[in-house]
């Protein structure tokens, strides 16, 4: 594994956060808990986990050497290494990668629920991903709409909630429509929110946020001087999670980039490079990138005291 093991406390999310000042660049009211964590986000954690138990959700113990105040609420996953994986092995089709790594992300999913992660968010297939063979990318889709329909039971027992993100314009009127099943059935459950990147790109993204605001500008509901951090924040489509920004992202396989996925919502997220293809990630690895995780000091551009 490549990552960042430093040997120092668990916790830097103890700085204060900044007063409120009107010339201040960082001006959302709407909250400021993703930018600046204190000891309040662990008490939060801890009463979403309260509140579970009293809904008859056993708490699951966490692995030795993991702190459940200290477990990231949001994690993002690069899902990458299924054509090398299916390689390796010597398979002819690279299904056969896409398959096995199906899997990896149903035991990730489990683990987050039992582990008390608030948001995961996997990047399923990337808007550049449309030029690849179309033999490929119609198996994808398939697999994609397959894991939606087996899934869906389980999804509900767990109490996941599933959402999608991503420019839909070419995904089939099927998918589409089981997406939108899918979305309605999960709304109301919380112990995760599964939020899925289908045909996303971070660039798009933060566009049409602009594009968005521009218009509101235009039509009079929005003045020039309002536009701010917390404006823009509202229009990007990670909007729809209690906790928009990854408190860690994790990609497989060994590459060291984040590859246009959540560009602005990763300004400041902790980063886990592991060696292992995707389909090989599973609760060991896991288990090392939140204990990585948890080594690290979050400073947020301040100074520990």
């Amino acid at each position: 594994m490549q990552s960042l093991n430093l040997p120092i406390p668990i916790y830097n999310n103890n700085l204060a956060p900044r007063k409120a000042d009107k010339h201040s660049l960082f001006r959302n009211t709407r909250d400021q808990t993703h930018r600046f964590p204190t000891l309040l986000l662990a008490a939060k954690h801890d009463l979403d986990l309260k509140e579970e138990e009293d809904k008859g959700v056993a708490a699951v113990p966490l692995p030795e050497g993991l702190l459940r105040e200290a477990m990231p609420r949001h994690v993002a996953v690069i899902m990458d290494g299924n054509a090398r994986w299916a390689r390796q092995r010597g398979f002819i089709a690279l299904s056969a990668g896409h398959e096995a790594g199906a899997r990896s992300l149903r035991e990730l999913v489990e683990l987050c629920c039992d582990w008390g992660v608030r948001v995961l968010t996997v990047f399923a297939f990337s808007y550049d991903n449309w030029i690849r063979p179309k033999v490929e990318v119609d198996f994808l889709m398939s697999l994609f709409e397959r894991m939606l329909k087996s899934e869906l039971d389980n999804f509900v027992r767990q109490g996941a909630r599933v959402s999608t993100i991503g420019d839909s314009s070419r995904l089939s009127e099927s998918l589409k429509k089981l997406i939108s099943d899918v979305e309605e059935k999960t709304k109301d459950n919380s112990r995760l929110h599964l939020i899925v990147a289908v045909s996303y790109s971070g660039k798009y993204d933060v566009t049409q946020a602009c594009k968005s605001i521009a218009q509101k500008v235009k039509d009079g509901t929005v003045q020039l001087e309002d536009i701010d951090e917390s404006l823009l924040e509202q229009e990007l489509e990670t909007n729809c999670a209690e906790y928009p920004c990854p408190d860690l992202l994790i990609r497989t396989s060994g590459e060291l980039r984040i590859s246009n996925f959540l560009l602005w919502q990763l300004a400041y997220t902790e980063l886990f490079f592991a060696e292992a293809l995707w389909p090989d990630f599973g609760k060991a690895e896991f288990i090392e990138a939140l204990t990585s995780y948890q080594q690290r000091q979050r400073r947020y551009g301040g100074r520990r005291s």
